[in-house]
């Protein structure tokens, strides 16, 4: 896939395109939500912005994009250490990052939208039960269950039970981090949006269902090619 973004697109076209780029917007005080049917070049030009760094700027969210949509089947034949060190930089750091991003949209939205559509109160609830429990579970993988699985791998580890038995804690935090995924779709409607529904409302469902689709990913990397080898 190229680049996508040129002077002549429209701003939220960008963003419904390639959500996340709406915190280079937001940081360079481009309005992409009421005013965003302007294209890229008028928008510049408005806030006395440079183009060519607005778009170096973009197309950094859009390599992240492209980086996180890699065929993880090459990752069987890879050794552990490569693959945790992979979900580290790849997931642990950029689901730190939109966590932290995706914050207040979901919070402004649940407190402008939320006497009218119920829904947002629950997304809001869910929203911060999950990254509460992502953060903290992603903190214990580096800290503590990351090394112990590299020690596994050559054969170190003091203690065989107990490491096995971490790990099997971790799935199990990954099931309910899943569940909590899926009630947040499930009381969404499969993020189908009301015809009242503002830019950063619609923001906000494709944030969250791209976050959903970076969560489901690094979980399959762990459950599905990391942990069984030392699980069988």
């Amino acid at each position: 896939m190229t680049f996508p973004i040129t002077s002549n697109s429209l701003v939220k076209d960008i963003v419904n395109e390639l959500p996340k780029t709406s915190d280079v917007f937001k940081k360079n005080r481009i309005d992409f939500c009421c005013g965003g049917n302007i294209p890229l070049s008028e928008a510049v030009a408005q806030n006395g912005l440079n183009m060519d760094t607005l778009i170096a700027e973009l197309n950094v969210v859009f390599e992240k994009y492209e980086n996180a949509e890699k065929d993880v089947e090459v990752w069987t034949d890879s050794d552990s250490n490569t693959i945790i060190d992979h979900v580290i930089t790849n997931y642990h750091r950029v689901s730190e990052e939109e966590l932290a991003a995706l914050s207040p949209y979901v919070t402004k939205v649940s407190r402008v939208h939320g006497d009218n559509h119920r829904e947002l109160i629950k997304v809001y609830e869910l929203f911060y039960e999950f990254k509460k429990e992502l953060i903290e579970h992603m903190a214990k993988e580096e800290a503590i269950v990351f090394p112990l699985i590299k020690q596994l791998a050559d054969g170190t580890v003091d203690n065989r039970t107990e490491a096995i038995a971490m790990i099997v804690e971790l799935e199990k935090e990954h099931d309910h981090a899943g569940e909590i995924l899926r009630q947040i779709r499930a009381v969404t409607f499969d993020y189908e949006l009301p015809l009242d529904a503002c830019g950063t409302y619609r923001l906000v469902y494709a944030r969250l269902e791209a976050l959903e689709g970076l969560t489901f990913m690094h979980v399959h990397l762990e459950n599905n090619i990391l942990f069984p080898r030392y699980l069988s």
